[in-house]
Order: structure tokens, then C-alpha cells, then sequence
């Protein structure tokens, strides 16, 4: 990983969290212990950022027909989108259109990726 402190992670992590649709105006204990594992098993926040932000753009993306999802209660929602891009890592080039479609899609600006 960088030269990133755990607790730069985890700010970073929660206050990306905070700014997506649909999230909580406030991170509970468990979404700060889920911010803090995954620190801690080293997941890069570019990937971590990429699967937000796919989640999120998948919801948005949803027929107006469909019924309404709930709202996201916790960080743990995005763990399976996670695993599937730690299964199947996009290339770079494909990850900056993924970023670049979901910040135009969700409307809020995209944290760096390094």
C-alpha cells in the first residue's frame, strides 16, 4: 500500500462512504470496524473507491419501473462488489471509465487515485 496512515485509510473510506446516495448522514461503529479491516487486510483504496462507486452506479441504474431499493445502511453493503473486483481486477484503463462514468452517473467528485 502507500505511505497512507491507517487513519488517513479509514477517513478516507468513511467520508467517500458519507458522500454517495443513498448512505447514512452518519458512519456507525461497524461501518469504522468494516473501514478499518479492510485497512488492515491492505485492500488498496482505488479498488475500495472502484467498488463504491460501481455499487452505487448499479443502483442509480436501475429501470424507474423497479421497485425502490432501501437505503444503505451499512459499508458492509459493498463487500460482495468488492470481492468481485479483488476476483476480477479491471484493468486501469477500464477502471477510469468506470470512475469517470459513475461520477458523471451519481453526480460528486471522485477522490484521486493515488
Amino acid at each position: 500500500m502507500s505511505d497512507t496512515t491507517p487513519q488517513d485509510y479509514i477517513h478516507a473510506v468513511l467520508e467517500f462512504y458519507l458522500q454517495l446516495p443513498d448512505t447514512p448522514a452518519y458512519f456507525s461503529d461497524l461501518d469504522h470496524r468494516q473501514a478499518l479491516q479492510w485497512q488492515q487486510q491492505q485492500v488498496p483504496l482505488p479498488t475500495l473507491v472502484l467498488a463504491l462507486l460501481l455499487a452505487c452506479s448499479r443502483r442509480a441504474s436501475r429501470s424507474p419501473q423497479a421497485p425502490p431499493l432501501p437505503p444503505i445502511r451499512s459499508l458492509r453493503y459493498f463487500q460482495p462488489v468488492l470481492e468481485e473486483l479483488q476476483a476480477n481486477p479491471p484493468s486501469a484503463r477500464v477502471a477510469a471509465y468506470l470512475r469517470y462514468k459513475a461520477e458523471k452517473l451519481l453526480n460528486l467528485p471522485i477522490p484521486p487515485t493515488a
